[in-house]
């Protein structure tokens, strides 16, 4: 009796398999349908702003190179806060393991006091 019961259920779960639609094909993925997406396609948040902000040229979190600058009282050292004053470090000769650290305020260039390279604090915005 059982193995009857159990060959009516298995014979109508066939019969309903085979009557049911077939399923829908499955939606394509961006890999099959053009190939892996970029960086700037997937990039969201502040990720795709510092995105856009190094392809229009600008550095929004000082993470390039600085420019180079004579360090002379024309053309001095210019150095990013977003504060009135702060600390700044100078190594005064290129194998020098020494630095030498002093204030920076707000103003006229100041001077390292061990080599005489000019220094000027300049305004900064944060992007965000």
């Amino acid at each position: 009796m059982a193995a009857r019961l159990l060959f009516r259920s298995a014979f109508r779960a066939a019969a309903t398999c085979r009557a049911a639609p077939a399923p829908a094909p499955a939606l394509s993925r961006a890999m099959s349908a053009g190939g892996i997406p970029t960086d700037e396609e997937q990039a969201t948040g502040l990720e795709k702003i510092i995105m856009k902000a190094m392809k229009d040229g600008t550095d929004p979190y000082n993470m390039m190179k600085p420019k180079e600058y004579a360090g002379s009282k024309a053309d001095p050292h210019l150095v990013p806060s977003i504060t009135s004053k702060r600390i700044v470090g100078c190594v005064c000769e290129e194998d020098n393991t020494a630095v030498v650290w002093f204030w920076l305020h707000q103003g006229e260039a100041q001077r390292c006091p061990s080599c005489g390279a000019h220094y000027k604090l300049v305004a900064h915005e944060l992007p965000h």
